[in-house]
């Protein structure tokens, strides 16, 4: 059997990694700017992460949902303390997608409409009803294509306005970051009168940080810099370091139903303490705060060689460890000779932009150090 050739592959194999650092199996070692997908929150292989992994495995990896697991409790509450919304609920899941997927349905279940608000480039996932709110028709198979959605321009408030007060809108869901759209920011005035039209006409607020939340931005949630407090946050990718896991936080508004939502393996032993020691780390090693500190230094810098090279970088932008440098032309070349000369691997979004989304532990030196790369490369 060969495996469904749907990605196209770097002819680089990982073996290993070690904080912002990873190398192939001929021991060449890369800078990771890029965290696989912003997966690696605390870095590659951490030791209490993998202390606390291996200590649950040796005695419980899995079992259901049907019994009381107090490593979810414990999340839970640790969570709450960590992001300030200990008031909310939350209910596990596994992917990015998944949350996403649980999110929409809660919202409809609420107050019972069919259609949801996404913004243009935005992207929530590949399960049918992320992928539904997801703007790219190439990725969405027509039974997906449902025509639940209406795609409207991010901070064009009288659009997203007018769409509201037709009364029929289950949810709005909108990343303050957007990732694959290529690090375009939402504004703190129109998502602030956003929760306010949201609230009047009994429709829930959804905010997807899936990719700009847990610590990324430089506070807990991207959504915390805009001064608002959605109905119902999706966390995924840097909850668990690499673990499949994901989450939904919901306000203490919405009731839970029992059987209402459910999954297998959701909030499982081994997630949960993945998750737990996360959070450990994180708080231990004020790694919000350095993604604050080193990501506003890299932008300082990088809008400093824009400066400097105006025909070849058109736009510098992003908050924390989650930065788009957009080129002046495709990225595709200077991508690889960062990564086949230099060795750091960096992400893209569309044609021209390059997306960085390093561990939250990158350190001054290794921003300099990719800087420096950067700079030769350019």
């Amino acid at each position: 059997m060969k495996l469904f050739d749907v990605y196209p592959l770097f002819p680089i194999n990982i073996v290993r990694g070690k904080g912002c650092r990873v190398w192939d199996e001929n021991d060449t070692e890369y800078l990771d700017l890029y965290g696989g997908h912003a997966v690696i929150s605390i870095g590659h292989c951490h030791p209490h992460y993998v202390e606390m992994l291996t200590d649950q495995l040796q005695k419980l990896g899995f079992y259901s949902n049907s019994v009381v697991n107090k490593l979810q409790q414990q999340l839970a509450e640790r969570l709450g303390k960590a992001c300030g919304y200990e008031d909310y609920q939350f209910f596990l899941v596994n992917s990015g997608a998944e949350a996403n997927e649980n999110a929409l349905k809660l919202a409809s279940f609420t107050n019972g409409r069919t259609r949801m608000l996404s913004a243009n480039k935005a992207f929530h996932g590949r399960t049918s009803l992320a992928v539904e709110v997801t703007n790219n028709p190439k990725i969405i198979a027509p039974i997906n294509n449902c025509g639940h959605v209406t795609y409207l321009p991010i901070n064009d408030i009288n659009a997203w306005k007018e769409e509201i007060e037709k009364d029929d809108v289950c949810a709005c869901i909108i990343e303050c970051i957007q990732g694959v759209g290529g690090i375009q920011m939402v504004n703190a005035e129109f998502l602030q009168e956003l929760q306010q039209i949201c609230k009047a006409h009994g429709t829930l607020l959804i905010c997807d940080e899936i990719q700009c939340g847990y610590g990324r931005s430089g506070k807990f949630f991207a959504h915390q810099w805009l001064g608002v407090q959605p109905d119902i946050i999706t966390v995924a990718k840097g909850i668990g370091n690499g673990f499949p896991m994901s989450g939904v936080l919901i306000s203490p508004e919405l009731k839970p139903v029992y059987g209402q939502l459910g999954t297998t393996f959701g909030g499982n032993h081994l997630a949960c303490a993945a998750a737990l020691a996360v959070l450990d780390v994180i708080e231990n090693e004020n790694l919000v705060e350095n993604a604050n500190r080193v990501g506003e230094y890299l932008i300082t810098e990088l809008k400093k060689i824009q400066a400097e090279n105006e025909s070849k970088i058109t736009d510098v932008r992003g908050r924390g460890l989650m930065i788009g440098i957009e080129l002046a032309q495709p990225y595709k070349e200077l991508r690889s000779r960062l990564l086949f000369d230099e060795h750091c691997f960096t992400g893209c979004a569309g044609t021209n932009t390059l997306r960085l989304l390093p561990p939250l532990c990158l350190s001054m030196e290794e921003a300099n150090e990719f800087l420096a790369k950067f700079k030769k490369v350019l």
